[in-house]
């Protein structure tokens, strides 16, 4: 509801920034302080994270309006991030980092999509838009689809990484968790289930948003293509998610030592 209701800037910093807070709390003050917690609490942590994954894309598969879908879609991300972070390995927080700087890009791009589209049609509503936006605006639509597949995990984007480490991590969790491993890697499936469900919705809404005809409400109105203003704000977004997709070591070794250190204090 904070997303709806929210203007596109504010759901950009919301998505960028504000829901990272409580995973980075986490990782930089949780989980160095309170260790033994950690490790008691890691597997309820897993599940709440994989109800969240699940949850949040049949969630979407039921939204009407593209802006929350695109919310709901953060809670379902947000889940990978908490299942990397109950792992407590290496490959685990390393994901949850991953997964947050991706997120910020990708669903920060979304939002922004998404506003570009409400400033054009007026509406959010997918059956008021009805489709044919590659007709009408290919560029807004190009980029809008090309952001979406980021989001779904398609590899060689920012969004594949940090979704398959976390799922790689719950394969095998840190060693304090050996107890758990068969839970984990039941986590693991059900976490793989929401990858595809997120593909899903995601690929549906680019059928009914950018497919098909131009509707007769829109076909003689003149709707502007990306501009200028836009296409500025967004291209670095666009390198970022690109960039982190095919060097993800970019990321990945900036945070690994500290990762390591950390993760030592669960004697992995």
């Amino acid at each position: 509801d904070a997303h709806t209701e929210a203007p596109t800037v504010g759901s950009v910093l919301l998505a960028g920034v504000m829901l990272k807070m409580g995973a980075y709390g986490f990782i930089r003050i949780a989980l160095p302080i309170l260790p033994q917690a950690a490790r008691i609490w890691a597997p309820a942590i897993g599940i709440l994270a994989v109800i969240a994954i699940v949850y949040a894309s049949l969630a979407c598969l039921a939204q009407k309006d593209l802006k929350r879908l695109i919310a709901f879609s953060s809670v379902g991300h947000m889940g990978f991030v908490m299942l990397g972070i109950a792992t407590l390995s290496p490959i685990g927080i390393n994901a949850a980092i991953f997964g947050m700087v991706a997120h910020g890009l990708i669903t920060g791009m979304l939002f922004f999509c998404v506003g570009s589209i409400y400033d054009r049609y007026h509406t959010r509503q997918i059956a008021e838009i009805g489709g044919g936006m590659l007709q009408k605006i290919p560029a807004l639509a190009g980029i809008f689809a090309f952001v979406a597949i980021a989001s779904l995990g398609l590899p060689g984007l920012a969004g594949f990484i940090g979704e398959f480490m976390a799922l790689l991590s719950s394969y095998g969790p840190a060693g304090v968790l050996a107890g758990h491993t068969t839970l984990f890697r039941v986590l693991m499936v059900f976490g793989g289930i929401g990858t595809i469900l997120t593909a899903s919705y995601f690929l549906w809404t680019l059928q009914r948003v950018n497919m098909g005809v131009v509707p007769e409400t829109w076909r003689e109105k003149v709707i502007p293509d990306v501009t200028a203003t836009e296409m500025v704000t967004w291209v670095p977004l666009l390198i970022g998610i690109v960039l982190l997709g095919l060097f993800p070591r970019i990321l990945l070794g900036t945070t690994n030592e500290a990762v390591t250190a950390l993760s030592h204090i669960f004697g992995h």
